[in-house]
């Protein structure tokens, strides 16, 4: 890995990769832009940041949301894609179509490398995210141009449920994330072939942010090209050293959510 990384334990290269993020705003600290920031620089890349909505949320509830126009979202990409090369992309939650189109054509046409994209389309409450159209757009034109698709099974169910659905999405990868059903996450490529991930399952209530942070650590990881099936092995491992170190914590009100833990330390 390269840069200064307390989890690998490495120092490669003076110069770490970029790696940008296009996401929400999480005033909580435990997803969006706030986990994937803070997971950028526990896995040694530099982090950038285009923001698509600005929330305001308490533990348990999102009660407000101010979505970015795509203007300022298209604004804000062509200023980081002027100002440097990018290694590494993670897409969060898209809040319309136009927003979809914003980066997929810059995806298409080279600006931006292909994706891990978090579809944020159903919450772990059950909740939807985004509306039929904003589905649609993403269907026709990110997730065919996506290197991984990391969908909960909730999403993953809305997309299709299926490993020929989810084949037939376009991604390189998809990466069902087990989530609350369990350690096991399912691989599917996109010949249709289908294999398990198993992982370590960790007791805690502080799971918040986990799947942002998934999303983050596998962008961070094939940015330093690591091969697909490797960097989700190592995102699978870094979320669940996360989870271990928040099971103990309490961060919020007392019984609620809290977010998965994103200290580290160098020592």
């Amino acid at each position: 890995m390269a840069g200064c990384c307390w989890w690998c334990g490495t120092i490669d290269s003076v110069t770490p990769p970029v790696v940008l993020t296009i996401a929400a705003h999480d005033p909580l600290g435990g997803a969006g832009i706030a986990a994937d920031l803070t997971t950028f620089a526990a896995l040694g890349v530099h982090g950038m940041v285009a923001v698509t909505a600005v929330t305001a949320q308490r533990f348990g509830s999102v009660d407000q949301v101010v979505a970015t126009s795509p203007e300022l979202l298209a604004a804000q990409l062509d200023g980081i894609i002027a100002s440097s090369d990018i290694d590494g992309l993670k897409v969060g939650l898209l809040f319309d179509p136009a927003q979809v189109a914003v980066v997929a054509e810059r995806v298409a046409d080279g600006r931006l490398p292909s994706p891990v994209v978090d579809p944020v389309m159903v919450d772990g409450r059950g909740n939807r995210f985004v509306t039929a159209d904003i589905e649609a757009a993403a269907r026709e034109l990110l997730f065919p141009q996506t290197a991984v698709l990391t969908p909960n099974r909730a999403e993953a169910a809305l997309l299709g449920g299926s490993p020929a659905a989810l084949a037939r999405l376009g991604a390189d990868l998809v990466v069902v994330t087990g989530g609350a059903a369990g350690a096991t996450d399912l691989l599917v490529w996109a010949d249709g072939t289908a294999a398990e991930l198993p992982g370590e399952w960790v007791e805690t209530a502080h799971v918040r942010g986990s799947g942002c942070t998934f999303a983050a650590a596998l962008a961070a990881l094939l940015a330093d090209a690591k091969p697909l099936a490797t960097a989700a092995a190592g995102a699978k491992a870094f979320v669940a050293a996360r989870l271990r170190d928040s099971a103990a914590w309490t961060v919020g009100m007392p019984d609620s959510i809290g977010p998965v833990s994103h200290r580290f330390s160098s020592n």
